[in-house]
């Protein structure tokens, strides 16, 4: 059976650390983290927050070591409503990486609460 993106994302969802706007914010405030963006760089061009990096859900794997060596460090993972930042915290998750947590909320919602 083909599992749906939809179905792919519940099942990544129970398996890693998913946050909301407000809960982002607070573990953000004082910590040193990294924000990453992996939506496209088209849209992230448009509108972004001032301290995310863009790697697209695509490049995540090949693009994350140097940026992040630790497998410790505090990562949150951000898109447009949440689907692939959470496909890219199983991934990261997955890999090694163990503070990783996607913010699922929209986009409009992220920027007005982190900037």
């Amino acid at each position: 059976m083909i599992k749906t993106t939809g179905e792919l994302i519940a099942e990544a969802q129970t398996r890693i650390s998913c946050l909301d706007v407000l809960s982002a914010k607070t573990l953000c405030e004082g910590s040193k983290s990294i924000i990453i963006d992996v939506r496209e760089p088209e849209d992230a061009a448009n509108s972004k927050l001032k301290d995310s990096i863009n790697i697209p859900r695509g490049l995540i794997e090949m693009k994350i070591s140097n940026l992040c060596p630790e497998p410790d460090t505090l990562i949150l993972l951000h898109c447009a409503g949440g689907g692939r930042a959470s496909l890219s915290a199983l991934t990261l998750k997955e890999m090694g990486y163990t503070n990783v947590h996607a913010i699922t909320a929209r986009f409009e919602d992220i920027k007005d609460a982190l900037g």
